[in-house]
Formats: structure tokens, C-alpha cells, sequence
């Protein structure tokens, strides 16, 4: 039985261990995203700024490619040999992606093995966040009482905020104090040194994680299980998921790109949209935690996912119209206030809905499916819709079409809030 003295000691090692590690791995992983347009011209250079851009973006997108296979491997290795082992196994493997990008020399250095190193870290850094998923929110949501799990695993979303708001935060900072020469030739390179420097800390902090559940299971065959008893709960969970995934990549990732490029706001300025976002996510993530404890996860994650949707475009229009630093800010932290509703509680009911056997495989399939290509390539489809229809609009179109989408599944999920983690003896079977 978990008393509250149990429950206030794993919290504080949860929040330092699995936040810090969990964020770093995050920010190591999107760093990427606010250095585009350096690395664009450093790697891919092409005839056209656009096409340059389109292939960093698309290298970006790269490795999403890579989060399904690290799903299956590494969330098998984490039901196998404990959740803390896999945790510890993707710090090591994101870490050799940072450095891989860090250290490689240019397109001009080397010519076209530069684009290729950078190519390779990504999927390094894909398979790797394909595992850290289900492996870090199987177990906050497997620690303390049912009645306390979507703050808990709430966690797990905000942590990524903060990694964004620390990598903006970052990002703002060397924009702002170097000079473009300089940022160009060595300053971009500096996020990726300090996520490299920083991780043997995360590593140690995993390794002081105890785990209640027992959650190794040498004998199961992860994928293959998964497929063929829980096959409808993955394409639930991973239609569900389309729309968290998607604006989540365009409000907090792409949207400072976005304002510099169509808004026409300086390179600094913009980057405070991504800071305003994140810090938003960051704040309201274990506040929706909370609230879908009290209310219901598909309660809260249908609500919030309706109001965003109506209120994608109005924004867009607005943002377009004024292309006025602090209403732009407010429109970007109002936004991100939704994602955090929207998002935060899908995590934990993906969760949910798996067996502690085959929970951090399962989820890391659902979540990255999902992830790779409504979120990895969001910012691709954002360009690649501007360019084809010729209005910069077009992100709101498609962030509308993914919302709408994925409220299909939300009338057939049984909602587990509250109630006992389950096995392989007793499951909630989804309402068809």
C-alpha cells in the first residue's frame, strides 16, 4: 500500500529524475527545429532558400521516421528488463545523435557527407525518443493512486514544454548576442555541446528510479502481442493521437519560424512565440493533469480539442492581419494553453489503455505512429501547403483537418480514469 510519506518521496525523485532526463532528451531532439534555417544553408544548400529550408525541415522529419522502430525495439527492452534500464539505454543513444551533429563539419568541408551525417543523427536521435516514450510515462503513471495518475503523467508533457522553452530561451539568446558570422560558423553549434555535456546527469538520475510494478517480462513477444489483442486500441490511440501530435509540432516547433518567414518579425523576436508557447504548455500541462483526475481524461481531451480547432483559424487571421509582436505573443500562449489541454491527458490515457506487460512497447507504438508523420512532418506539410496554395493560411487548414479527425475515436474509448492500472488478467475492452 502506498501511504503519502511513499507517495511524497517518489514524487520529488519522479519530477527531478524523469522531467530533467525526459526534457533534455527533448530538447537534444528539437534544438534542431530553431537552428533550421543556419543548418539549412550549412548542409543542404540548393538553387533557392526554399528548397534549402524544405530539406533541413525535411531531415528533421527524418527522424520521426525512426520513432516506430525505436517504439518496437527499445519499449520491448523497457517491458523486458525494467523501465528504468530503457530510460537509461535512450540517454546514451540521444547523446551519440547530439554529438553527430555537433561535431560534423559542413557541406562545404566535406560535400555531400556533411547532409548525410546530419541525416544519420537524426534517426539516431528518432529510434531513441521511439523508446523514451512509453518507457518514462509508463512509469509515472505506474507509481502512487489511480486518483492522482493524470497529474502525474502530466509530467511527461510538460517536461517537453520545458524543453522547448529552454531550447527557445536558448535560442533567443545566441541570436541575439552573436553576430550572424559568428552564429553561422560556431554559435548553433553550442545547444547541441551543453545537451551532450549535461546528459551523463540524467543518466545517474534515472539509475537512483525504483520501480513498484513488476515490469520485466523476458519471455513476451512485445510487437506481435500488441497487434494481435490490442489492435484496436492502436489505431484508437494513434487517431487520437493525430491532432495532439500535429499542433503541438506547429504551435510550439515551427511557429517562430513561421512568424519570421510570413509574419516578417526578426529572427529574435519570433523566437519569443516559441518561448511564450512553451512556457504556457509548461504551466497549464499539470493543470490539466489534474483537472482530467477530477473530470475524466476523454472529457477533457474532447472539450479542449473542440475549442481549439474553432479556434485555429480566428488566430491565424489575426496573427496575419496585425503581425504585431504582442498580440502575436498572446495568440501563441492562448494557443499552446489549449495544447496543453488537448495533450497532456492523451498521453496518460494512451497509457492507460495498455497491460503492464506490454504498456511502454504499446504506447511508444501508438504515441509514434502518430508523432512520426502528423507531428514530425507537420512543419514539411505546413510549407509544402503554403507553397502549393499560395496562402499562408494554410497551417491553420491543416491543423484543423488533424483536430476534427481525431475526435472520431473519443465516442468509443472506455475512459479508465481512476480506476486500477490494468494487467493481463483484467483489461477495460473499448466500446465498439
Amino acid at each position: 500500500m502506498t501511504t503519502v510519506a511513499d507517495h511524497s518521496r517518489w514524487s520529488r525523485k519522479a519530477l527531478v529524475a524523469i522531467s530533467f532526463a525526459n526534457g533534455l532528451e527533448f530538447f537534444d531532439f528539437t534544438i534542431y527545429s530553431f537552428f533550421a534555417p543556419i543548418i539549412a544553408k550549412l548542409y543542404f544548400p540548393a538553387s533557392d532558400s526554399m528548397t534549402s529550408m524544405l530539406l533541413a525541415i525535411g531531415t528533421f522529419g527524418v527522424g520521426f521516421f525512426m520513432r516506430p522502430v525505436g517504439a518496437v525495439v527499445m519499449g520491448a527492452y523497457a517491458d523486458r528488463y525494467g523501465r528504468r534500464a530503457g530510460m537509461s539505454l535512450t540517454m546514451w543513444l540521444m547523446m551519440a545523435g547530439s554529438a553527430l551533429i555537433a561535431f560534423s563539419p559542413t557541406h562545404a568541408s566535406i560535400g555531400v557527407a556533411a547532409p548525410l551525417l546530419i541525416i544519420a543523427s537524426r534517426l539516431v536521435q528518432g529510434f531513441a525518443l521511439g523508446g523514451e516514450i512509453g518507457a518514462s510515462t509508463a512509469w509515472l503513471v505506474e507509481q502512487g493512486a489511480p486518483a492522482t495518475r493524470g497529474y502525474r503523467g502530466s509530467w511527461q508533457f510538460m517536461s517537453q514544454a520545458l524543453n522547448t522553452l529552454v531550447a527557445a530561451v536558448v535560442g533567443v539568446v545566441l541570436t541575439t548576442s552573436l553576430d550572424s558570422a559568428s552564429l553561422a560558423s560556431w554559435g548553433w553549434r553550442l545547444p547541441f555541446v551543453f545537451g551532450l555535456a549535461i546528459g551523463p546527469l540524467g543518466i545517474y538520475l534515472r539509475r537512483q528510479l525504483s520501480e513498484e510494478w513488476s515490469s520485466r517480462d523476458p519471455s513476451a513477444m512485445v510487437f506481435g502481442r500488441t497487434l494481435r489483442r490490442y489492435g484496436l486500441v492502436v489505431v484508437q490511440g494513434t487517431v487520437l493521437m493525430i491532432g495532439a501530435s500535429a499542433v503541438t509540432y506547429i504551435v510550439l516547433f515551427y511557429l517562430s519560424s513561421y512568424a519570421e518567414k510570413y509574419l516578417h518579425l526578426p529572427a529574435g523576436d519570433a523566437l519569443w512565440l516559441s518561448v511564450a508557447a512553451s512556457a504556457s504548455a509548461a504551466v497549464f500541462s499539470p493543470i490539466a493533469g489534474h483537472l482530467s483526475d477530477r473530470l475524466g481524461r476523454t472529457y477533457v481531451i474532447g472539450v479542449s480539442r473542440i475549442v481549439l480547432v474553432a479556434a485555429i483559424y480566428p488566430s491565424w487571421v489575426l496573427m496575419r492581419a496585425a503581425a504585431y509582436l504582442p498580440l502575436s505573443l498572446a495568440i501563441a500562449a492562448f494557443l499552446a494553453m489549449l495544447v496543453a489541454f488537448t495533450t497532456a491527458p492523451c498521453i496518460v490515457l494512451l497509457a492507460e489503455l495498455f497491460p503492464v506487460r506490454i504498456r511502454a512497447s504499446g504506447m511508444s507504438i501508438v504515441y509514434c505512429l502518430a508523432v512520426s508523420v502528423f507531428g514530425g512532418f507537420a512543419q514539411f506539410f505546413a510549407l509544402g501547403l503554403i507553397r502549393w496554395t499560395g496562402s499562408i493560411l494554410a497551417p491553420a487548414w491543416y491543423l484543423v483537418a488533424c483536430g476534427l479527425l481525431s475526435l472520431l475515436p473519443l465516442p468509443f474509448l472506455d475512459d479508465p480514469t481512476g480506476r486500477p492500472l490494468v494487467d493481463d488478467r483484467v483489461r477495460s475492452t473499448p466500446r465498439s
